[in-house]
């Protein structure tokens, strides 16, 4: 094998997987252990102990912190995180504590490399350790920012082109013979027009039928990301491109053209989906996103064409529209999302979104619209992780209730928890019927 040959190689080593997870516990056990032990008994007796101390003591105050009082994320984080935390800061105590007790020692210049060198390793398996529990950076390539998909700059030969006698349905189109194999994703700044909702750039996916003359007329999906979270994260984690690929490849070049738009604002924001004092993101979502959407894309502008789905607080957002604005998004994917929008619990959420207004709060709640209102010309598809125990339940009874409401809707459930592994496979489990549904597979 070339040298190239290796590097690409070892970039798209997988490091989510059981066996990767195996390598860093294995990694970072060793190290610990050679960080811990040493001939010099005081060490053994109290610096150990103070290290795990120290360790133990940051990491609880640190879970203090985040889940009761800052409280950045709805839900409170895995406990694997937090172990995985303790047990880097851990190595970084050892190894500051030993070469605290070796400050003197001139002759051993090596221990203070090989001191940083453990305490790093397992840093690193730690963080390796959190990023599989997610499944968020598949790859070494991903995990290092480095992209694996075709990208084009955003220009006028994007724009909608003049077709004498409108552009073709994709029933009526031929690809053309020079249209590439894959799709590309660009970048584009959508304001908030109407909302003026702070919203970071969009990434547009664009299927390869969007690259020929005359292009058909694509459906839409607008996919939005978890909190926290980018509009980065479906290309990543996602790994959107190569499951839209895939599909186009089997339906002559067409796929949805799939708008990764900013549902939050900020990687930390929670603007709950809805107009309130945190600003306008329903408006955003549903106003702002499909008007730019449909001035500088050639996509189908009749809302059966028109689908939102999304991940955890996207998928919650998702429910949120399609029961807020069913004649906007008619079609939804509901990916692991949240029993209703929340900044922790009820109570603070009505607090500090809608101002006590317990009505407000209703009125955009799926649950509640659910129980009130009847959607017969929706459809939707509910996805969730069997291993999912926070959002399993929930998404149950959401399904049921769609149901009740007069939705078309079904529920997949798939091997995982609340990760990437899930919510991809979602996706691409999902798309043969979101096809259908949006008109590009008329079988």
């Amino acid at each position: 094998m070339s040298w190239s040959g290796l590097v690409e190689a070892v970039l798209d080593l997988h490091v989510t997987t059981t066996a990767a997870t195996f390598v860093f516990v294995a990694v970072a056990a060793m190290c610990l252990a050679a960080l811990v032990v040493r001939r010099h008994r005081r060490w053994m007796r109290t610096g150990v102990a103070i290290a795990v101390t120290a360790a133990g003591l940051s990491v609880v105050l640190a879970a203090v912190l985040i889940e009761k009082v800052w409280r950045p994320f709805p839900d409170p984080l895995p406990p694997s995180v937090y172990v995985w935390s303790g047990l880097a800061v851990l190595a970084v105590a050892l190894a500051v504590g030993r070469g605290f007790v070796r400050r003197r020692d001139r002759s051993r210049p090596l221990v203070a490399t090989g001191l940083v060198a453990a305490a790093g390793a397992v840093v690193l398996c730690a963080a390796g350790g959190i990023n599989a529990g997610f499944d968020a950076y598949p790859t070494v390539r991903t995990a290092l920012g480095m992209t694996d998909y075709r990208t084009v700059p955003f220009d006028t030969a994007l724009a909608p082109q003049t077709v004498p006698g409108g552009s073709p349905s994709p029933a009526n189109w031929a690809p053309s013979a020079d249209m590439p194999e894959t799709g590309a994703v660009t970048r584009a700044a959508v304001p908030g027009a109407v909302s003026r909702f702070p919203a970071r750039d969009a990434r547009i996916y664009l299927p390869p039928a969007y690259f020929t003359d005359p292009r058909p007329v694509l459906p839409v999906l607008v996919l939005l990301a978890g909190q926290p979270g980018t509009t980065e994260d479906w290309l990543v984690g996602g790994r959107l491109t190569r499951i839209m690929d895939a599909y186009a490849a089997d339906h002559r070049g067409l796929a949805p053209v799939v708008v990764l738009a900013d549902g939050t604002g900020s990687r930390l924001a929670n603007p709950l989906c809805a107009d309130s004092r945190l600003g306008n993101a329903a408006t955003y979502l549903a106003l702002d996103v499909p008007n730019w959407v449909r001035t500088h894309l050639q996509v189908n502008p009749d809302p059966r064409g028109w689908a939102v789905g999304g991940l955890s607080y996207g998928g919650t957002c998702a429910l949120q529209l399609a029961t807020t604005r069913p004649e906007v998004y008619p079609t939804f994917l509901d990916l692991s999302g949240q029993a209703e929008p929340t900044l922790g619990d009820r109570t603070t959420t009505i607090r500090k979104a809608f101002d006590g207004d317990a009505d407000a709060f209703a009125r955009n709640n799926p649950a509640d619209l659910l129980a009130r209102h009847r959607y017969p010309d929706s459809a939707g598809a509910f996805v969730v992780g069997l291993g999912d125990t926070e959002y399993r339940a929930a998404i149950e009874r959401l399904a049921d209730a769609a149901r009740a409401a007069g939705m078309d809707v079904h529920l997949t459930e798939l091997p995982g928890g609340h990760s990437f592994a899930v919510w991809s496979a979602g996706l691409e489990k999902e798309l043969p019927w979101l096809g259908h549904r949006l008109g590009l597979d008329a079988s």
